[in-house]
């Protein structure tokens, strides 16, 4: 686990008072696949695994969205090791944004995680946003490109075109959180309700949600974590076909921002 401090940013909300905070009494691990049957054994295995050994009480939401390979037979499996594990299919239309959605509106838990079916997101990293979450925060981000956090085999040309959407979603919407594209992130159950309704359908749901977290009022603070490569299969992330619903969903969020005159933002 990483040792250094999880930092609070000078442009988040307030931090409400643990005392003021409801108690969180489940965690809903919400993981989109497509196509992982490969992925899924170890991936989940190893967080729950890590979830029990740190006493997080929880329920793995894993949606399969329109998987061609063994993925939902994989799942089926899995139930008989993993009693935690909640397989499901998504009925409505196929999508990451879609899926997430989908996993969202069938959880149970008062706060929720997502995170990718391919293991790249740390295990360890999800408890310590659960610690997070109790403390009082009403959303917990990672960034890899802080002090403490990592990247392992990071596609360079991807490297680069993240960091140069993420440095204009900071300028443009005057934050210092650096790594808001990452969809592995904690929210409180009462952000995501929030938050709706949530519209985006693909990838772009990763900054939507945070975004509007963000504009809405809600508290929250930054922790460093470690992203690994993905072992199997390929990445479901094209990055020619995300251009323009990336500067949607920031256009759609940054006008409610200054222009809504805050009709939607958290009141305490």
């Amino acid at each position: 686990m990483l040792s250094q401090k999880p930092t609070s940013s000078s442009d988040s909300a307030q931090k409400p008072h643990p005392l003021t905070a409801e108690p969180l009494k489940l965690f809903s691990v919400i993981i989109p696949a497509r196509d992982e049957e490969e992925s899924l054994p170890a991936t989940l295995t190893h967080l729950h695994e890590e979830f029990s050994k740190n006493n997080v009480p929880h329920e793995i939401v894993v949606v399969d969205d329109g998987s061609r390979d063994k993925t939902w037979t994989v799942l089926q499996n899995l139930k008989a090791q993993i009693p935690t594990l909640r397989p499901i299919q998504n009925t409505g239309d196929h999508g990451f944004g879609r899926a997430i959605t989908f996993g969202l509106r069938n959880c149970s838990g008062d706060a929720v995680v997502i995170m990718m079916a391919d293991e790249s997101d740390d295990a360890r990293d999800a408890v310590r946003y659960w610690q997070l979450l109790n403390e009082g925060w009403d959303c917990v981000f990672g960034s890899r490109f802080i002090k403490g956090g990592a990247t392992f085999d990071y596609p360079k040309f991807k490297l680069f075109v993240n960091r140069v959407v993420n440095f204009f979603i900071r300028i443009g919407f005057g934050i210092s959180l650096n790594d808001t594209t990452n969809a592995f992130k904690a929210y409180r159950r009462t952000v995501i309700q929030g938050c709706e309704p949530l519209i985006a359908p693909h990838f772009n749901l990763t900054v939507e949600i945070p975004l509007k977290a963000i504009v809405r009022g809600y508290s929250w603070t930054v922790m460093p974590i470690t992203w690994r490569n993905r072992r199997f299969g390929e990445a479901k992330l094209k990055l020619k076909e995300m251009g323009s619903r990336y500067f949607f969903i920031c256009a759609y969020v940054w006008l409610e921002k200054y222009f809504s005159r805050g009709d939607y933002k958290q009141r305490r």
